[in-house]
């Protein structure tokens, strides 16, 4: 029997992996144009981090978390986002004594959620995402939002829509959550029993909640807007002054609720609105999240930041047909006929190589025909041609692909008079 992968994950093979790459060098390069640097954080964590910060009413915790003991007895899970490891980080290595504030962080890599697979949707998937931590500072949580928006926006995708919403500080959503038990729980039994549960928990996740977003009260729930004291409001508006300031578009939604416990104050999510993209038009969620470091046991130092799926940032370039600038091409192929033109040409590329170029060479013996369509294959820009005659002469032919001129070169200066083309 055949040995498959397990059912949602993938494979990323060559010529999808070059996407990747291309998105990631991006990322990367716009965190060092916005001063964060990169954390590099355990793949799995003790449990108790996740279900401290990311809440025990959340559907992670209750239904997609990875967990498991080790040989000894600990409670292990594989992180299913990556906030609340980079806090931990920040805590434990007491980041928050740096002289530079906020600490400003980015991270790629795995994340794991049992969920049912679906376009764009896997069980491991891969994230990219940034921190600003120990400011509460509205402005931060603009840069925050432009960096996401930026990176989107370079890599082609026009069909963007950002929406804002505020949670509030602690008064604001212990009102709220008053007026939201009060709302539902006349008629809560007609909600599913994961509503049911967060009810008196956390009643602000059952507008989160997929399975009744339907229901009449939905629509007439008590908007967080309308209890936001004024320290909130003040803040919710100066977010809003900061985008405009930056030229950023976007619509505020009270009903914006992000399915994590830990978010206070500012919430968005940035969504495609290219046609076909899908019934999950969001590619990137964040918000602000004070008291999360204390929640992990350290001291206050309030944070903001999100993180998006590269899954997904592919199928939205996909949706609005953008064609990534892949080059799969090599800069040298060399086609070798006879024995010792086969040994000379390894030494050959290993030059070719180490002065900077691309290169390759035939491994199977096959005749010059076959050699020149395996370089046609691999987009060789150059074809070097060595036999037999040409190691006596001391020469090497070389053929400029686009063009089908050709060149005799000296075989002892071809490396220098190859570099002197190729820069010309």
């Amino acid at each position: 029997m055949s040995i498959r992968l397990p059912r949602g994950t993938q494979d990323i093979l060559p010529g999808q992996v070059e996407k990747w790459q291309l998105i990631e060098q991006k990322a990367r390069e716009l965190c060092h144009k916005f001063q964060y640097q990169e954390i590099r954080t355990p793949i799995f964590e003790h449990t108790d981090l996740f279900l401290r910060s990311v809440g025990d009413t959340t559907d992670i915790v209750q239904k997609e978390m990875y967990t498991f003991e080790d040989r000894g007895g600990r409670s292990l899970t594989l992180r299913p986002e990556g906030t609340a490891s980079t806090v931990r980080s920040f805590v434990e290595h007491k980041m928050f004594g740096q002289a530079n504030q906020p600490v400003k962080l980015y991270y790629m890599g795995p994340m794991f959620r049992y969920e049912r697979p679906q376009a764009g949707r896997f069980r491991q998937f891969v994230q990219f995402g940034v921190e600003a931590i120990g400011s509460d500072d509205p402005a931060i949580d603009a840069e925050v939002i432009a960096l996401a928006m930026t990176l989107y926006k370079e890599m082609g995708l026009k069909k963007l829509k950002l929406v804002i919403n505020s949670l509030g500080d602690k008064e604001s959503r212990a009102k709220h959550r008053e007026a939201l038990i009060a709302h539902f729980s006349p008629s809560i039994n007609e909600f599913c029993s994961d509503c049911q549960s967060r009810l008196e928990k956390n009643p602000m996740r059952i507008l989160d909640c997929k399975k009744d977003r339907e229901h009449p009260l939905m629509k007439t729930a008590p908007s967080i807007i309308n209890h936001l004291n004024d320290e909130s409001k003040q803040y919710f508006k100066k977010v809003q002054q900061y985008l405009t300031d930056l030229e950023i578009e976007f619509e505020v939604d009270a009903n914006l609720v992000r399915g994590l416990d830990y978010y206070t104050h500012t919430a968005f999510e940035i969504m495609s609105d290219a046609e076909g993209f899908g019934a999950i038009t969001t590619l990137c969620g964040g918000g602000r999240y004070n008291g999360l470091t204390e929640e992990v046991g350290g001291p206050e130092a309030p944070g903001i930041g999100f993180a998006l799926s590269i899954e997904r940032f592919l199928a939205a370039l996909e949706a609005e047909n953008v064609e990534l600038p892949i080059d799969q091409s090599i800069d040298c192929y060399i086609v070798s006929l006879g024995e010792e033109a086969r040994d000379y040409s390894v030494g050959l590329l290993h030059k070719l190589r180490h002065a900077g170029y691309s290169a390759e060479r035939d491994y199977s013996d096959r005749k010059i025909k076959a050699q020149f369509k395996a370089a046609d294959r691999m987009n060789a820009k150059y074809v070097a041609v060595i036999g037999e005659d040409e190691l006596k002469n001391n020469k090497i032919n070389l053929k400029i692909m686009d063009s089908g001129e050709q060149k005799e070169m000296e075989l002892a200066s071809f490396i220098q008079d190859f570099t002197a083309l190729y820069r010309n």
